[in-house]
């Protein structure tokens, strides 16, 4: 079994690198990513990624016109905000009971394939709703077990899915493709709602029909690209094996910072969950302004992401890093407060684009610092932050709105949220010190 000391960060092939507290003794090397007039598109020219890039997209929007139309469907029918914490609870506790499972396969097993296997549950899971709204809802409860199914099947999703782009591109297209890639969420993330709430609007078996094409048009993407080479682990099953990429996280303190604090801000600072709570009662937009507020934040993501895909970050990401999240702590701040749909609206935007800053620096260092026979292993970690935050975030959400109410819920989570940026700035210096995203000899 390989070791990763913590030292060992800054001795791999790349790293996070000149802190304000001096020189690590390694030799610089050019910048990772493009330099500012390269093709911004180049990424794209790969048709292996091209399809992968596609295969994301259509699971990914497939997913939130499903989760709009089941969270409007939900609330519609029992009127209770805790029900809609537990929508996003159904979906984060298979990432959290399997990470032990999920990494582990996505190192030792073909990630296309499961990723092929997991839209394809997806696709039977949105046919299943699409049978219950056919012959009438009555519970919640047989919503819930689908959507626990739905978890399972991304739980293996997401780690397969994150490592796999590693495999597809050369190094030299590696930091476009990942700006790229984490784009490919946020524009599904704006589409996606509006879509499902149009198709919601006309009928829940048009939504739920059309994430069942979608899933269907991912698997078979997918499984369509050519198989890539991939560095799989030969260790024997043990529990030394199966915890590598917490070990590997703990030890490396910049990644641990960097994650850390992407999970506590989304996951105090959330306020998806209580879309529906604030399209009914708050602002009165319907089921087509719930698609445009779940819109918004995708809206300025992708504008970020188009930036960064051409310019990538090449000054002070640390304290870029720690600003940006502090200022989407403030913005859902001024979200919750909000009684208009246009001030609301432009809120969700800006805080969108804030938290793209966070996912790139995140996702930049843990696809190019890892070793790919342990990737599968430290995604599976990642994504249980990435599902702590959102899915999580989201029952944190529905049950301070029981409790308090709505508006209290979103403004108390993001004032935590700016509390957080601070005191990681503190508990990291490394990461608040950092300057360049840059590859080392």
């Amino acid at each position: 079994m390989a070791k990763y000391p913590a030292s060992g960060l800054l001795k791999k092939a790349t790293s996070l690198t000149d802190a304000a507290s001096g020189s690590t003794g390694s030799k610089p090397a050019p910048q990772v990513g493009p330099e500012p007039d390269d093709d911004r598109f180049a990424a794209f020219r790969n048709p292996r990624f091209l399809r992968y890039w596609l295969a994301r997209f259509f699971a990914t929007f497939a997913t939130q016109i499903v989760i709009v139309a089941v969270g409007w469907q939900i609330y519609d029918l029992t009127r209770d905000p805790l029900d809609l914490g537990l929508v996003g609870l159904c979906q984060f506790m298979p990432s959290l009971l399997l990470v032990l499972v999920t990494g582990v396969a996505a190192d030792r097993y073909s990630r296309r394939w499961i990723m092929g296997v997991s839209t394809l549950i997806e696709a039977s899971g949105s046919l299943g709703l699409l049978l219950l709204t056919w012959h009438g809802l009555a519970s919640p409860l047989p919503v819930f077990a689908i959507l626990i199914a739905f978890g399972v099947a991304r739980a293996f999703f997401g780690p397969a899915s994150q490592s796999l782009v590693v495999n597809l591109v050369t190094r030299q297209e590696l930091a476009n493709a990942i700006a790229w890639n984490s784009s490919s969420w946020q524009i599904a993330a704006i589409v996606g709602p509006v879509a499902g709430g149009l198709l919601y609007g006309l009928s829940a078996l048009a939504a739920y029909g059309a994430g069942v094409l979608l899933f269907l048009a991912a698997t078979v993407l997918v499984l369509s690209i050519r198989a890539p080479a991939q560095r799989t682990s030969r260790e024997p099953a043990s529990l030394e094996t199966v915890v590598a990429g917490f070990r590997y996280i703990w030890r490396e303190k910049v990644v641990l910072g960097a994650i850390s604090l992407d999970l506590f801000a989304v996951l105090l600072g959330g306020a998806v969950a209580l879309m529906p709570v604030y399209a009914r009662d708050v602002l009165a937009v319907g089921p087509w302004g719930l698609g445009l507020l779940r819109a918004a934040p995708g809206i300025g993501a992708v504008a970020t992401a188009i930036y960064l895909a051409a310019h990538p970050i090449r000054n002070h990401a640390g304290a870029l890093m720690f600003g940006f999240v502090a200022l989407f702590g403030a913005f859902t701040v001024v979200f919750g407060l909000s009684s208009a749909p246009w001030l609301s609206i432009v809120a969700l935007i800006l805080m969108g684009a804030s938290d793209m800053i966070s996912v790139y620096i995140r996702e930049t260092l843990l696809q190019l610092w890892t070793p790919d026979e342990v990737r599968g292993r430290v995604n599976a970690v990642n994504m249980v932050f990435v599902g702590a935050s959102n899915e999580l975030g989201e029952f944190r959400a529905g049950t301070m709105a029981a409790i308090i109410g709505a508006v209290p819920a979103v403004v108390i989570g993001g004032c935590a949220t700016i509390g957080i940026a601070g005191l990681w700035a503190y508990l990291f210096p490394d990461l608040r010190k950092a300057k360049h995203l840059a590859a080392r000899d």
